[in-house]
């Protein structure tokens, strides 16, 4: 073999060992940092499509578009965190035990649990599902406290004679289907066996069928008002809209390009929304941002009648007009007429009262509930 061969073989060895030895350290590097992803809630949470302003009549209109309520689920913390009681319950599933909504039969297919003998708060906490959804439908367990006798989420330091299930029949993604009822018995089971308890299921077809008459009854029912605010002059900055907002009460939504209305009980979901676009609310500056119309949208079934939010929409929909120099029109760029905005009025006390005949009073829980994701 020449010297020049033996050159290239040996040139051709040396590169082939680099190539090996750089493969081997990047996989080792990616062996040992891998980035860790917080996982997303499988129902992701979307902004509302603004429905027409004038439907006519509300109570027959088509339901507006599926909404969730805003704001994905994130992890909140690695496996080191806190624990409860011996049985090593992480204090979040504990804190969200607290905050779920009661079940409700008007809204909920229940299954009853049967338990052979008490159980305690910690050892139920520790055995929850890992989520509380089968499809786009959310789903609790309750327990019947042993000393105070009414339901409630589990909780470290009680004990509980009965546990119950519960999965909400229908929202506005739709009425629970078969494959979301299969998942979500699937999920109780597993609960079942691990704490020895018995569950009763209803029949599927009859659950399915409950779920699409009330989805039936809701969807016309589901009225969102939304109104465009529309500049007759020149455009408005971010920092301008924001500052005439404001001094009617206005707070930065969760958003960008959201501003909420509180309502009086913190609990409670805002009055009153105002949305304009999102790429103007994220610019660098928003003083050179510009805005040429807004919508001031009203989620009726979510605030209670009592406090007149109808009123306030249209009341603050004229202050706004004023402030901004702008004109109150609906979707088609037609102007919106005291008369029309009576007219609606008229449509929303029959939507009320058919709530209100439902036992599903606009504002309360499991009206929320409903009409959410």
């Amino acid at each position: 073999m020449s010297l020049t061969a033996a050159l290239i073989a040996l040139a051709v060895a040396v590169l082939a060992a680099l190539a090996v030895h750089g493969w081997w350290t990047t996989r080792r590097a990616r062996r040992s940092v891998r980035p860790l992803r917080a996982p997303l809630d499988e129902a992701a949470r979307t902004e509302p499509s603004l429905g027409e302003a004038l439907p006519e009549p509300l109570a027959d209109a088509p339901g507006a578009a599926r909404v969730e309520a805003p704001g994905v689920a994130r992890d909140e913390g690695p496996p080191t965190e806190p624990l409860l009681g011996d049985t090593g319950v992480p204090r979040r599933f504990a804190a969200a035990a607290r905050r779920a909504p009661p079940l409700d039969a008007l809204i909920d297919a229940l299954v009853p649990l049967v338990l052979d003998a008490p159980v305690a708060g910690e050892l139920v906490l520790a055995h929850l599902p890992a989520t509380r959804r089968a499809g786009a439908k959310p789903f609790a367990i309750e327990g019947l406290d042993a000393d105070a006798g009414s339901w409630e989420p589990p909780q470290p330091g009680r004990r509980y004679t009965e546990l119950q299930a519960g999965v909400q029949l229908a929202n506005r993604s739709g009425p629970l289907n078969e494959i979301e009822y299969s998942e979500f018995v699937q999920q109780v089971q597993g609960f079942a066996d691990a704490l020895g308890a018995a569950p009763d299921f209803p029949d599927m077809l009859d659950v399915v069928a409950r779920a699409r008459e009330l989805d039936a009854f809701a969807n016309p029912r589901d009225a969102q008002l939304a109104l465009t605010l529309r500049s007759d002059a020149v455009a408005w900055s971010v920092g301008f809209l924001q500052q005439c907002v404001a001094r009617h009460g206005f707070v930065a939504g969760p958003l960008p390009g959201r501003w909420v209305l509180p309502a009086d009980d913190e609990t409670a979901p805002p009055v009153l929304s105002l949305v304009f676009d999102a790429q103007a609310a994220l610019a660098e500056d928003p003083a050179k941002a510009a805005v040429r119309e807004c919508q001031l949208c009203l989620d009726v079934p979510q605030t209670p009648a009592a406090t007149e939010p109808f009123g306030a929409w249209h009341r603050l929909a004229r202050k706004l007009a004023d402030d901004l120099a702008a004109s109150v029109v609906d979707d088609y760029g037609e102007p919106i007429t005291v008369h029309a905005f009576a007219a609606i009025g008229k449509e929303l006390d029959q939507l009320y009262a058919q709530l209100d005949a439902r036992g599903l009073p606009a504002g309360s829980t499991a009206a929320r509930r409903l009409f959410s994701g």
